[in-house]
């Protein structure tokens, strides 16, 4: 069993980087991306993972878990310079989604490269031949998913024999995916006098066999209940139409701010983007059946700025971070709290605030009203439609919508395209929904508040049809 010590959640601003023990070689290279006090789960982590030590972590979503095990990571290896060696890594970070690889490495990169370390990212989706050269030339660290460096171990690109220290982060949303065999079957390959770090949300069973059979006497350190509210985040169910959905969404994503929808299907995600960018609202899409070249774009332009609505599935809903989340939309209630909570922690992190708005429809009541007591929260309940001032309360600003293309004249068609109705509707979005198209659509903008901006969504849900409003189905929340 893991040796256990009781919660703690100590302020940032308490002890400093250099009070906790980590190299002043990364001090100075943490200070220019802007860390430069830790958090509660780095405070509490880094004096046992610096000094070696198994650590199991717990804390909530956007409670800094990533420099968390960065950063012993880096300083471990910094310390112990040495040569590095063709496909032998000595270091090795598995995640679940290549997202949240990327935005790992991102966070790894520029005090790796302070310290003259090199680091690989590997998961499918891309071409395998510059993985394998990386490997080919030798890396310290490779941040994974568990797919992709199995086949590269298994074709002999790679040896995990020199691995030095292991990381798995969200380790519980591993096993949610299924892919706790693969993990093992990597683990197994590591050196069992290694040093081995797991990161995650929650610690449930799956999680539990995984600290039994890889890790030696692990600290365990949770700087928070699974359900801890997050003070600065402030939870709201609409109680809407079935018809009205489409209508309220257009409203509350065209005010100013950065919005991520989420959807629970690949097919509703791609539906409702449509129909966002149709009504007006530039807005992109990020789900599995996304090729990575087009997943990549849409998360960078929501990122950037360049678009400011992001609909998703629950790809999105762990590890990935996007500062300025203000809003947080669950189009389609998710069936477990867990997801829940961690779609909703895409706002309100590092101490800012933000707003977790759940749309929800006479069939789903019930189940949204047990959805929310089993999250441990007691969101703000309203019954309301298109229009209502309360609307503006909870996403403030101007409506900005943009006109979306007309549709062309009729004789300017190719004639194979003559006569099937084409300029009764409105032009759809490539299939990739790429952010060049939404971000040339949002150039001619013109504003429109009040009733105009309403009327808009209106005509854009009746030119798709009378199931406009439909994202995913009309079944209850917790069916499948």
């Amino acid at each position: 069993m893991a040796a256990r010590r009781p919660p703690q959640d100590l302020p940032s601003s308490t002890k400093s980087f250099a009070d906790l023990g980590l190299s002043p070689a990364l001090i100075a290279p943490l200070a220019r991306v802007g860390v430069t006090a830790p958090f509660p789960i780095q405070a509490v982590t880094l004096p046992d993972s610096l000094a070696g030590r198994d650590v199991l972590g717990r804390g909530r979503t956007g409670s800094g878990k990533t420099y968390a095990f960065v950063l012993p990571l880096l300083d471990r290896l910094a310390r112990e310079t040495k040569q590095r060696r063709p496909g032998r890594p000595r270091a090795l970070i598995l995640a679940p989604t290549r997202e949240l690889a990327t935005q790992i490495e991102a966070t790894l990169l520029p005090l790796a490269r302070a310290l003259s370390l090199r680091t690989a990212t590997i998961f499918g989706g891309v071409g395998a031949g510059p993985q394998i050269t990386a490997l080919r030339n030798g890396v310290d660290i490779v941040v994974a998913c568990p797919g992709r460096l199995d086949d590269h171990v298994r074709n002999g690109h790679a040896r995990l024999d020199a691995i030095e220290i292991t990381v798995l982060d969200e380790a519980d949303h591993m096993a949610d995916l299924g892919f706790l065999p693969v993990v093992k079957r990597l683990l197994d390959q590591t050196p069992r006098t290694g040093q081995r770090m797991l990161f995650s949300a929650t610690l449930d069973a799956a999680v539990d066999g995984l600290v039994r059979r890889y890790l030696n006497n692990p600290i365990t350190h949770s700087v928070d209940s699974a359900k801890s509210p997050v003070v600065k985040m402030a939870h709201h169910v609409l109680h809407v139409r079935h018809d009205d959905r489409l209508a309220v969404l257009t409203d509350l994503t065209s005010a100013p701010g950065r919005t991520l929808v989420f959807t629970r299907t690949k097919r509703g995600a791609k539906a409702l983007t449509r129909r966002l960018v149709a009504g007006g609202v530039p807005a992109v899409e990020l789900h599995g059946d996304l090729a990575q070249g087009a997943r990549t774009r849409n998360l960078n332009a929501f990122t950037e700025g360049s678009v400011q609505t992001l609909v998703a599935t629950d790809i999105a809903a762990r590890g990935i971070h996007v500062d300025d989340v203000t809003l947080v939309i669950h189009a389609d209630p998710p069936v477990e709290h867990k997801a829940y909570l961690h779609r909703s922690g895409r706002t309100a992190r590092a101490g800012a605030s933000g707003m977790v708005i759940t749309l929800m429809t006479d069939s789903q009541v019930d189940d949204v009203r047990q959805l929310t007591r089993e999250a441990g929260i007691r969101p703000k309940t309203t019954r309301l439609g298109p229009g209502d001032p309360f609307l503006a309360e909870l996403a403030p600003g101007e409506r900005t919508l943009v006109s979306p293309p007309p549709a062309p004249e009729r004789d300017a068609l190719p004639p194979r395209q003559r006569g099937r109705g084409s300029g009764r509707r409105s032009p759809q979005p490539a299939r990739d929904a790429q952010p060049a198209r939404a971000t040339r659509t949002a150039q001619p903008a013109r504003t429109r508040t009040g009733q105009s901006a309403r009327s808009g969504t209106g005509q854009a849900a009746q030119s798709t049809g009378g199931s406009a409003a439909t994202f995913s189905s009309r079944s209850r929340v917790g069916r499948r």
